[in-house]
């Protein structure tokens, strides 16, 4: 897998991201949201580049021009509900993609920290041999996205996956690193050193749900 941590550069995204972090600036769930967003828009800009792309002509009103476009055929799958956010950001460059929804959520079964990733729902068009795009905001431990591509794997097989994230931890990252492809390539905006005793991100920025939609019951 190849790895793409767009934080290590300086650029407008770690604003974005500090602006996730901050215990004050997150309570603006519309702003959290759409920094989410435009996270997701940075990343995609930044997948584009190694897209296969293809030569058109395209006529303007005082003549022709020629130029190269993408020439893919994705497939954009979110994991409910958090990657909601993400997954417009993505969709809001990749606009003709394909649209995938997975639900995927922590089952506390014994109500300590031990837990099992459940996959409820799944809305999928045929993946294969297409471009396979997974917006997952919080890469933690590695499991969703293992159990979200165990899933949309029943659609086909992908001839490209790219996985989009927000935060990772480097548990998680290495997790996956066994579970996909060689070939899949990760695009991410910030990887944090470690995970607490609950499994979550730390520093992270908490529950990237709850700070979106609100908290749940």
């Amino acid at each position: 897998m190849t790895v793409h941590d767009l934080g290590l550069k300086n650029s407008v995204l770690n604003q974005f991201v500090l602006e996730l972090r901050d215990v004050n600036i997150q309570k603006d769930t519309m702003r959290f949201r759409r920094n989410i967003e435009r996270i997701g828009e940075i990343l995609s800009y930044e997948l584009s580049k190694t897209l296969d792309y293809k030569n058109t002509t395209v006529e303007t009103p005082l003549g022709n021009k020629d130029i190269s476009i993408p020439n893919n055929e994705l497939v954009l799958c979110s994991i409910l509900r958090a990657g909601l956010p993400l997954h417009q950001g993505v969709l809001n460059y990749f606009d003709k993609a394909e649209n995938a929804f997975i639900s995927a959520y922590r089952d506390h079964q014994d109500g300590d920290d031990h837990f099992e990733i459940v996959v409820k729902y799944l809305a999928s068009p045929s993946i294969q041999d297409k471009t396979l795009i997974l917006a997952d905001p919080m890469l933690a431990t590695g499991k969703t996205l293992e159990n979200t591509f165990a899933a949309i794997k029943n659609h086909g097989i992908p001839k490209q996956i790219h996985i989009v994230s927000v935060i990772g931890s480097e548990e998680g990252i290495a997790y996956i690193k066994d579970v996909f492809p060689e070939s899949t390539q990760l695009w991410i905006a910030a990887v944090d050193e470690k995970l607490n005793h609950k499994s979550y991100i730390v520093p992270g920025l908490g529950d990237a749900g709850d700070l979106a939609f609100g908290v749940k019951r």
